[in-house]
C-alpha cells in the first residue's frame, strides 16, 4: 500500500520492551494522506479565507519480525523507501538483502511498517532490546548507550568523483543541485513546510529526490530508494534542504556518499564527524556560493 496526496479519507516478542512503540491494529483503517486541505483564518488580510494544503505528520512504527523498535514522525509517503533506508543507516540491516519483505499497514492513529528480516538481523535486534528491559517511552527506542549513537561506517567513505575535485567545478555543481532540488519538491511547493534530499551526479544533475517533514527521514527515504534501484552512492553526492546535523553526516557516510551538501549551516559535531570519516561537507550552498567545512 502507498499513501496518497490531496484530501484525506476521513504482537510482541518476549524479548521486546513492552508495547511503547506499538500501534493498535486495525486492518480497515485507510492510509493517511501526505497533504491535508485546511481553511485557516488569515489575520490582517482583506480577502476571504482560501483553502490551502498543509503537510501531514504521522507516527510511523517500525516493527522487525514482530518486534516493535521505534516510532518516528514522518510524512506518509515513500514508506517502503523509508523502511529500508532507516534500517540501513541505523545499522539494523547489514545490506538491502537482509530485508526480506515490508508491509505498510494503516492503524487508527498512525502507520505500522512491518519488516520481515533475516534471522541474523532479528537476533541482533533482540540483543539490543534486552539491554533496554524495563524502560518505556518511544524516545528510548533503538538506542540506549553512546556506543550505539556514534557508529563508524562499515567501509571507508569513497573519494569525491573526478568532476568535483576543485572549486571551479564544485561550486557550479552544487548550485545546479540546489536549483534542481527546489524544482523536484512537489510537496514543498504546495505546503512550504517540507524538507527534501536528493542524490546528484558530479555535475549537479538531480537523479533522485525524496521529501518528508523530517530532514533525517527525507535522507533515509533517499538512501532506501537508492538501495532499491542499485544506484552507486560513490558516483555523486547528496544535497539536502536543511542544516547539516551529526545524524545527517553519519547517515550519508554509512550510505557510502562522498559528500553532503546542505543549504544551511552544519553543527560542530557534524563537522568533526565528517572530518573523522573522510566525508566532504558543504554548508550554506546557495546563490552560487558554498562553504566547505570538511
Amino acid at each position: 500500500m502507498s499513501a496518497s496526496l490531496g484530501h484525506p479519507i476521513n504482537g510482541a516478542d518476549s524479548d521486546a520492551v513492552g508495547d511503547a512503540c506499538a500501534l493498535p491494529d486495525d486492518d480497515d483503517a485507510p492510509l493517511p494522506s501526505a497533504l491535508v486541505a485546511v481553511r485557516p483564518e488569515r489575520l490582517g488580510a482583506t480577502r476571504a479565507a482560501d483553502e490551502e494544503f498543509v503537510a501531514e505528520e504521522v507516527p510511523i512504527a517500525l516493527e522487525y519480525n514482530g518486534l516493535s523498535h521505534a516510532v518516528m514522525l514522518a510524512t506518509p509517503l515513500d514508506l517502503e523507501d523509508f523502511a529500508l533506508g532507516f534500517s540501513l543507516t541505523e545499522g539494523l540491516l547489514g545490506s538491502p538483502a537482509d530485508l526480506l519483505d515490508v508491509e505498510v499497514r494503516a492503524r487508527p492513529n498512525g502507520v505500522a511498517l512491518q519488516l520481515r528480516v533475516t534471522a541474523r538481523c532479528e537476533s541482533l535486534l533482540k540483543e539490543r532490546r534486552r539491554s533496554m528491559a524495563g524502560r518505556t517511552g518511544c524516545g528510548l527506542c533503538g538506542t540506549d548507550n553512546l556506543d550505539q549513537v556514534f557508529r563508524v561506517p562499515d567501509r571507508p567513505v569513497p573519494p569525491l568523483p573526478a568532476g568535483l575535485a576543485d572549486a571551479e567545478t564544485l561550486v557550479p555543481a552544487l548550485s545546479r543541485a540546489m536549483r534542481e532540488l527546489a524544482a523536484a519538491q512537489p510537496l514543498q511547493q504546495r505546503t512550504g513546510g517540507i524538507h527534501a534530499a536528493a542524490w546528484c551526479r558530479p555535475d549537479g544533475e538531480v537523479v533522485l529526490a525524496r521529501e518528508d517533514v523530517g530532514r533525517h527521514n527525507a535522507l533515509d527515504k533517499l538512501i532506501g530508494a537508492m538501495a532499491k534501484t542499485g544506484i552507486d552512492a560513490s558516483q555523486g553526492f547528496a544535497a539536502v534542504t536543511s542544516r547539516a546535523s551529526f545524524e545527517m553526516v553519519q547517515k550519508a557516510a554509512i550510505a557510502g556518499m562522498p559528500m553532503l551538501a546542505a543549504v544551511s549551516a552544519p553543527t560542530h559535531l557534524a563537522i568533526r564527524t565528517a572530518q573523522s570519516c573522510g566525508l566532504r561537507l558543504a554548508g550554506f550552498v546557495r546563490d552560487g556560493r558554498a562553504t566547505l567545512y570538511a
